[in-house]
């Protein structure tokens, strides 16, 4: 019975929403985000970027007032859920944003499609995320395509027999299976894959079954955050000395903690759409602004996707003239495309997610801190799944 009553006032507000597109003189985006908890980094950077793009441009869009309303999910799906209902239903939200894990956005997607509204995804990574509304666009990232660049990077560079080593959830899987297939394609081996438990993990017994496997290089997924207890663990147990490399997507470098790791990160590569070093001009600016926002912190790819989802919203509105029907800002927002910090980005007008550069990096010290440095980078990636199943 609840059930039945959530979904007809959802309804009821997706119907009342398109009556009111042109009415209304504010535009309430709702941005639900892992504010406090084990994935708080991931919320507070992801609130920091789009804040810092309403600071830049101001609170008008499309001839509109733009007001930001951000909630707590603490990482909980249902906590997520409930949020959603609330924003649409009590607080007259006319786009959702944030969703920093893929249970998060998963368990919100119902609601975007029941009361027709846009959902930008600016951290939940995973594949399908795209597929389980047709009012989600994606600011940040599809996890498949972080491994193009180090996966062909790799066999071309002395690595060649490689363990993978990713946190047992969805876009860890994902990620898994890319790099597999990606690495196998060209030349490479992969001699076991080792899946860690998202929740509290203990990297050590892992890491000793990687070491027993002999590999040349060690592939490594973990959520931003869990990469300094990752390499606090291979080094402690003198994986760093060893012989075996160390290389994975840039969320195991995470630029917002990488200066914590210490010489011991030196010369690991990853292949990222984001680095706080990208060198042009635009993310020069971006990281000095984000620093005084925010002093002493460095933007990182859940920032840029905060920063990014925002200004994707920004121009539909303007698109649209501030009409907030959702097929109408659906529709501006496929097949947008714009500058980024990162670079070049757009959004794929059939599947609405996000397409753009993957650059391959190596942690360096530049004057006395750690940065992932680009070296080498594949222009315009699609997710590499949603392309296999076409």
């Amino acid at each position: 019975m609840l059930k039945r009553w959530s979904l007809g006032l959802l309804a009821a507000a997706g119907v009342l929403a398109c009556s009111a597109a042109f009415a209304q003189d504010t535009i309430k985006i709702g941005l639900v985000l892992p504010m406090t908890g084990p994935f708080a980094s991931t919320g507070k950077q992801i609130a920091a970027g789009a804040n810092l793009l309403i600071s830049q441009r101001g609170n008008k869009a499309g001839g509109k007032t733009v007001e930001l309303i951000v909630k707590d999910d603490a990482g909980n799906a249902d906590s997520t859920k409930r949020l959603v209902q609330e924003l649409v239903v009590n607080d007259g939200v006319k786009i959702l944003a944030g969703f920093g894990l893929t249970p998060l956005a998963l368990a919100a997607a119902p609601v975007s499609v029941q009361a027709k509204m846009p959902m930008i995804v600016m951290g939940a990574a995973t594949s399908i995320v795209t597929e389980r509304s047709p009012y989600i666009a994606r600011s940040g990232m599809a996890a498949p395509a972080l491994t193009m660049g180090v996966a062909n990077w790799a066999p071309k560079n002395g690595i060649k027999k490689v363990v993978t080593l990713v946190s047992d959830y969805a876009p860890g899987i994902d990620i898994e299976k890319a790099f597999v297939e990606q690495f196998t394609a060209a030349g490479g081996e992969v001699v076991s894959q080792l899946r860690v438990p998202l929740a509290n993990p203990d990297f050590a017994p892992f890491l000793q079954r990687a070491r027993d496997a002999s590999p040349e290089g060690l592939f490594v997924f973990v959520p931003a955050g869990q990469g300094a207890a990752l390499m606090k663990q291979f080094v402690e147990r003198g994986m760093d000395k060893s012989g075996i490399r160390l290389i994975g997507t840039g969320d195991m470098t995470d630029d917002d903690i990488l200066n914590g790791f210490g010489d011991a990160a030196l010369g690991v590569v990853t292949s990222h759409h984001y680095s706080a070093a990208h060198p042009s001009a635009l993310n020069k600016s971006f990281v000095e602004a984000f620093a005084k926002a925010i002093p002493g912190t460095r933007p990182n790819f859940m920032g840029v996707a905060g920063y990014d989802g925002m200004a994707l919203i920004y121009a539909a509105l303007e698109k649209t003239k501030g009409n907030t029907d959702g097929d109408a800002l659906i529709g501006a927002m496929k097949g947008a495309s714009w500058e980024s910090p990162r670079g070049p980005i757009s959004i794929d007008a059939d599947t609405r997610d996000i397409v753009q550069t993957i650059y391959v990096r190596k942690v360096e010290k530049k004057n006395g801190e750690l940065w992932n440095i680009e070296f080498d980078k594949i222009d315009a990636v699609k997710d590499p799944a949603k392309a296999a199943k076409k």
